[in-house]
């Protein structure tokens, strides 16, 4: 099936629903369950990587965002090689 989105950049720390809560349901949903997500966040703690991947993202970037670690993510994500 086509999708709208290669790939989702969640932010962690939103009003109302976190970003874990929002990738459990993208996970739980079979239209959006192969979706690449990437947690972007403040959280620099080794727990909070493993709880976002715990929770079903594929990558995880910290702020102050570093462009080439997104890029790799990125690449990891779409499955593509960065020179």
């Amino acid at each position: 099936g086509l999708q709208a989105f290669d790939v989702v950049l969640l932010d962690i720390q939103m009003p109302v629903m976190d970003g874990h809560e929002v990738a459990q349901r993208l996970r739980a949903d079979p239209r959006t369950r192969a979706l690449p997500l990437i947690a972007v966040t403040a959280r620099h703690q080794p727990d909070d990587r493993a709880e976002c991947l715990a929770a079903g993202m594929n990558g995880h970037v910290t702020k102050p965002i570093d462009p080439k670690r997104l890029y790799r993510q990125l690449a990891r994500a779409l499955n593509r090689r960065t020179e």
